[in-house]
């Protein structure tokens, strides 16, 4: 069965193995309704999510189309964005407007972005007016945008409150959110102006004024901020919390660190899958999807591989003479190619990360200049050297060590002078700077060792 680990009254699951799949399949195909909620009763929501995406799309439907099983509204937000839109498909209208009306508005939004604009308006049209107003604001906001992930329910009191009025508003407000770690201190026009962690309110004197105790807000998000940015403020801050801001600098929203967690995490996914030339795929995408996202960059990789193979033509007659060149030519480009990745990967993530700015640029260039002679020199000694016990020919060991070193220079350099005057002309250096360099790389490598091959060769 599942190996489970005890966490008090849930227990996580640390793998699902293939046995424990087929029984609970073979119960669901049975409809064994008091079996599957005692299998799920005690799993923590993310598991019961991972169980319902490794099931098959026939038993993963018949698990939902059976009325007795009730799936916890948490669960649906822990699927993937793909098997959660198929899983949505097969709800009612009603179902929706319940799994709806018990989550907090984020994830609502959440839910709401994968239904079909028919459900989606029918569910919204249902909805109390109240709801529907700040759901429809919410999706009304850019998609990587602050307001798509921040909470509209929050806790929020006017800095002229005591202590003891703060804490009996928290014990009779019907409608505060389940759970909170800061409390917001506003002015009289709702402009936050402080934090106060609700572990201090429960230790300080009723009649002390909140705003005499309250932390100054070290950062206020705007709910058009980039969402990736909203994870550098909660890094470089330290930020358990922050409210968020309109244009009237009023408080709308809050975003937990909970929230930015998801957002790192989507955004490194999503940079690592960009890199590579596939874009947000996911593993449950159909075969037509994902050659569909796939073939414009492979299309681009083509002509580019076409370009080195020109370069390559033009050196036909050194070739020829000398047809140690075709079989020493790919080591040079595949270490250039290499090189150039690394520096890629690292400018990459340093972009992403904020490190990498206009007063440290031409530092790091310079630093990779120094990397990529070092490198090179390094790597053309030790392939020289082999060269010579192979061929047991000097000028092409001193021929392929040179070469060598001009590529992983120019490797190094383009590593990080390609992401950066994309990003300078807007475009994602995650989606388009592995092709460029990768092309650098190989037309330079062919272009140094051939180049040289036919001045030594041939002259």
């Amino acid at each position: 069965m599942a190996l489970l680990k005890s966490t008090g009254s849930k227990k996580v699951n640390l793998d699902f193995n293939k046995e424990f799949i087929n029984t609970f399949s073979d119960n669901i195909e049975l409809r064994n309704v008091d079996f599957i909620n005692q299998t799920l009763k005690d799993l923590h929501e993310a598991d019961i999510a991972n169980l319902i995406e490794n099931l098959n799309p026939d038993t993963r439907n018949k698990l939902i189309e059976i009325e007795s099983f009730n799936i916890e509204p948490e669960i649906f937000i822990e699927l993937n964005e793909s098997i959660q839109s198929e899983v949505l498909q097969l709800l009612s209208i009603d179902s929706l407007i319940k799994i709806i009306k018990r989550l907090e508005s984020d994830d609502a939004i959440k839910i709401l972005e994968n239904l079909s604009k028919e459900n989606k308006e029918k569910v919204l049209e249902k909805l109390p007016p109240k709801d529907k107003f700040l759901l429809q604001e919410g999706l009304s906001y850019p998609e990587d945008s602050a307001a798509r992930i921040m909470q509209r329910e929050f806790t929020a009191v006017p800095s002229s409150w005591t202590v003891g009025q703060t804490i009996d508003y928290l014990r009779e407000d019907k409608e505060l959110p389940k759970e909170f770690l800061e409390i917001f201190i506003v002015d009289n026009d709702f402009k936050p102006i402080g934090t106060v962690p609700s572990s201090r309110v429960l230790r300080t004197a009723r009649e002390s004024k909140m705003n005499l105790i309250m932390n100054e807000m070290p950062v206020l998000i705007s709910v058009n901020m980039d969402k990736e940015e909203v994870g550098h403020a909660f890094e470089n801050y330290n930020l358990v919390s922050a409210g968020v801001v309109n244009k009237e600098n009023k408080l709308v929203g809050m975003i937990t660190a909970d929230d930015v967690v998801t957002v790192v995490q989507e955004e490194a996914e999503e940079d690592t899958l960009r890199l590579a030339g596939v874009g947000d795929e996911e593993i449950t995408d159909s075969v037509m999807l994902k050659t569909k996202r796939r073939f414009n960059w492979l299309l681009l990789n083509l002509f580019t591989a076409l370009l080195a193979t020109w370069v390559i033509s033009n050196f036909g007659a050194s070739i020829e003479q000398m047809v140690a060149l075709a079989f020493l030519m790919p080591i040079v480009a595949s270490m250039g190619g290499n090189a150039g990745m690394q520096t890629l990967a690292v400018t990459i993530r340093a972009i992403a990360t904020k490190e990498l700015s206009k007063s440290n640029l031409n530092k790091v260039i310079g630093k990779e200049f120094l990397i990529g002679i070092l490198n090179g020199i390094i790597f053309a000694i030790i392939t020289a050297v082999i060269v010579q016990l192979w061929f047991k020919d000097l000028n092409l060991s001193m021929l392929i060590g040179v070469s060598m070193i001009l590529n992983m220079i120019v490797a190094g350099l383009f590593g990080i002078l390609v992401p950066v005057s994309l990003k300078k002309i807007n475009i994602d250096p995650a989606l388009a700077s592995s092709v460029f360099v990768t092309t650098i790389t190989d037309v330079i490598g062919f272009l140094s060792f051939l180049g040289l091959g036919s001045y030594y060769f041939l002259n």
